[in-house]
């Protein structure tokens, strides 16, 4: 009775932290159990050093989305690529992914670049259809680069199932898997712009410097941070603290386009993001402790198992499952609920638990504008004016690309594993 009072609280919009918490007092009262347990995961959370990235690399996505980046970066890509054809539509992807890698957050990228890229587009003459697709699913790239933030919490919750699962390896993981992503998207727009004869801009070296001299403290950045954590210069946590000091550094200080007097509101803003993803962690370990210890995993698995014995038939499932919690979840909140109850289950069909992180937060991103409630729909057609239905029809060419992403990602394990092996 409790269980179902507290499933029609979530129903009807109570914070999800609550639920977690209200389920997992009620479960650990039933079996006897110490209620200091639960409180104690928030101090556990605390002094993980798994998580100690987060905040950073929180803030410095905030700093780059609240500032003028993003039009720097399309303005130095367009000078670059302009002159291809599709050339604006290549801009508009890296820009998508540079800033969702950052921010982690594909609402953000479209809300944040959509005013930006679709007059582009449309100025440029790709259709409407096209344009307002690129800029939807746009939104949901860069979700499997460094410094992504699902990928760390991934991490996070993944590490005290599987060992071997750790943020460096899954920033490793992700770099195939999404440059594959990008560049089948990118072939897409070259297509599409040499199909309906779009015209391209000539190259311009005078732009291009200008471009790239407006860039020049944000260019580096990505070089900096990235190019210490793959080199294996920085550890996770060093290159979150640069990350953030050179973003304030250049927005506040070089750039001054973010005031002192507004940046204590963009540092309240990500710090409540962080504490939600906390709290909402905190609460939902004490959950997944709870389950592990009923070996809810195992039972779970004999069922799957009865019915499924094949590893190939077993990932055609979970993809599709997936998909369907893409639509229906935040991504924070599917890694929370679901990664405990799927990592032991593929871990006993012998999947690599790295290559089922990539293969979580890929379908996770199809998820968001998969139709008929994926996230990113509503608030593209919010963004834009544009009825759903439209976004439905505009979205499905690019959702088949990414569907056959999806397959490789899934099926061809070496995608995901050989650069984190090649690594060491």
């Amino acid at each position: 009775m409790i269980i179902a009072i507290v499933i029609l609280f979530a129903l009807l919009g109570a914070p999800l932290f609550a639920v977690f918490a209200a389920l997992a007092l009620h479960v650990y009262r039933l079996d006897e159990l110490d209620l200091s347990l639960i409180s104690s995961e928030l101090g556990r959370l605390a002094t993980m050093s798994l998580l100690q990235a987060l905040p950073m690399f929180a803030l410095a996505g905030y700093v780059l989305a609240r500032s003028k980046a993003s039009e720097r970066l399309v303005r130095l890509s367009r000078a670059a690529f302009g002159w291809m054809p599709g050339g604006l539509a290549i801009v508009a992807l890296l820009a998508c992914t540079f800033l969702t890698a950052f921010t982690g957050a594909s609402g953000v990228t479209i809300v944040a670049l959509g005013g930006l890229l679709l007059p582009a587009l449309l100025s440029d003459k790709y259709n409407d259809r096209f344009s307002v697709g690129l800029v939807t699913v746009g939104g949901s790239l860069g979700l499997l680069f460094a410094p992504s933030l699902p990928l760390i919490i991934y991490a996070v919750i993944a590490n005290p199932i599987a060992s071997s699962v750790t943020i460096n390896k899954l920033f490793y993981a992700g770099v195939v898997p999404g440059l594959l992503i990008t560049a089948l998207m990118a072939v897409y727009g070259v297509l599409t712009g040499v199909r309906d004869r779009v015209p391209r801009s000539k190259f311009s070296f005078r732009e291009f410097g200008a471009a790239l001299w407006a860039a020049r403290w944000e260019l580096p950045l990505p070089f900096v941070v990235l190019g210490g954590i793959y080199s294996g210069k920085l550890v996770i946590s060093e290159a979150a603290v640069i990350t953030a000091a050179y973003a304030l550094i250049a927005e506040v200080l070089l750039y001054r386009e973010i005031p002192l007097r507004r940046l204590g509101g963009i540092i309240r803003e990500s710090m409540v993001l962080v504490g939600g993803i906390l709290i909402i962690l905190g609460m939902g370990m004490a959950m997944t402790n709870y389950l592990v210890d009923q070996e809810v995993p195992m039972l779970i698995f004999d069922s799957v198992q009865a019915a499924i014995q094949s590893k190939i038939t077993f990932l055609v499932i979970l993809n599709v499952f997936l998909l369907v919690v893409g639509c229906i979840m935040d991504i924070f909140t599917a890694i929370v609920v679901v990664v405990p109850l799927i990592v032991p289950v593929a871990l006993e069909y012998g999947v690599d638990p790295v290559h089922l992180g990539i293969i979580f937060l890929a379908n996770l991103a199809i998820g968001y504008c998969t139709p008929p409630i994926g996230v990113n729909l509503f608030i593209a057609s919010i963004r834009f004016d544009k009825p759903i239905l439209s976004l439905y029809r505009a979205t499905l060419p690019f959702l088949l690309i990414l569907l056959i992403a999806l397959v490789l990602i899934t099926y061809v394990p070496a995608l995901s594993l050989w650069l984190v092996r090649y690594a060491g």
